[in-house]
């Protein structure tokens, strides 16, 4: 539990180990994978704490003292002793950074826990008088004097002494007897799965990518397919599109031919109508001249008709080119755009394929 009065000084990740109270000698990991581990400062108490918090529970809950030590034990692993929780924390770092940035600040920590507690001791001699004169005189054996408030006060501490220096030889020698080379083996294979976990999740994650990418592919090579079969067409118009054009100049040649004659049939007949206005020789020669007449103007009209038709028909054939023109245009730059992802893609799948 967290009071509001703790503030985080530090904190990093580690994987969390704790000593075997069996056999004193294996570690057992605290998780499957790396906690926060924090320094927190309670500034009421005055004391600092190393927490660190696995789901709803504490797994680290560790009130450091100036007699505890930090112990680098590889290059990313590290432990100390806590005799209050009658245990032996070990973290494994991911670097060897991580570990000594840890270490530095066990040790300031761990010093500024040692000069909290000569202040509060100070500040007790000032305020309780028979200490102070329990400390300029001799003083008595603990088991006679254990009937007064002083001296017991003083066999109660020298036993605490007793007992907190069996804890560190018996939590030194433990510290001893742990396989370092089981440690360190321990947090390298944590440290391996986390990474394999995460090597697994880019796996699947690129394979779902690569399905993607194929489905993808295979659409834009349908299409493109598609594309090319219009291309073709459009490129067989085209080649129709050229007959067409050497029928428009026939047309042309042929309007020019028409207009040519027609003209020379206008000045035919106005010099038939001139004629007309002069004197006849004889009558079956003028209703010779009247038929004739009659028949370059029946001629004469069909000739315009048939230029009337032959200008109609350049006009479609010009428009249905420039309609074939601009669809052959658009089909070119969707294909152009379809063409540059198809490489988009196959550049995505190699340098898939690499890595």
């Amino acid at each position: 539990h967290l009071s509001c009065r703790e503030q985080p000084i530090f904190s990093t990740r580690a994987h969390v180990f704790q000593i075997d109270p069996a056999t004193k000698r294996n570690w057992i990991p605290a998780s499957k994978h790396a906690l926060t581990v924090s320094y927190f400062y309670d500034a009421t108490r005055n004391v600092y704490r190393i927490i660190s918090v696995g789901g709803t529970k504490a797994i680290i809950n560790s009130t450091i003292t100036p007699n505890m030590t930090f112990t680098k034990t590889s290059q990313k692993f590290g432990q100390w002793a806590d005799s209050r929780a009658n245990t032996v924390y070990g973290l494994g770092f991911a670097s060897e950074q991580h570990l000594s940035q840890f270490a530095e600040k066990f040790q300031e920590v761990k010093e500024a826990a040692r000069l909290a507690r000569e202040k509060s001791q100070d500040k007790t001699e000032l305020t309780n008088p028979a200490l102070n004169i329990t400390s300029h005189q001799v003083l008595p054996s603990p088991i006679i004097s254990s009937n007064g408030p002083g001296e017991d006060k003083l066999f109660r501490s020298q036993s605490a002494d007793v007992e907190i220096t069996t804890e560190k030889e018996r939590l030194k020698k433990m510290l001893s007897e742990g396989s370092v080379s089981e440690v360190q083996w321990e947090a390298e294979f944590f440290s391996l799965q986390d990474n394999n976990n995460k090597l697994v999740a880019a796996l699947h994650e690129a394979n779902a990518n690569v399905d993607q990418w194929k489905k993808q592919l295979a659409a834009y090579q349908e299409e493109t397919e598609t594309l090319r079969q219009r291309v073709a067409e459009l490129e067989s118009q085209g080649a129709q599109d050229s007959s067409s054009e050497n029928n428009k100049e026939e047309l042309s040649q042929t309007l020019e031919e028409l207009e040519l004659l027609i003209k020379a049939k206008d000045e035919e007949i106005q010099m038939l109508k001139s004629q007309k206005c002069g004197r006849w020789e004889a009558e079956g020669e003028r209703e010779e001249t009247l038929q004739k007449l009659q028949e370059l103007e029946a001629r004469n009209a069909e000739l315009e008709r048939r230029l009337h038709l032959a200008e109609q028909t350049l006009a479609e054939t010009l428009a249905e080119r420039e309609k074939i023109q601009n669809e052959v245009t658009k089909v070119a730059e969707i294909m152009d755009v379809k063409i540059f992802e198809l490489s988009e893609i196959r550049q995505g799948l190699a340098k898939l394929v690499e890595s």
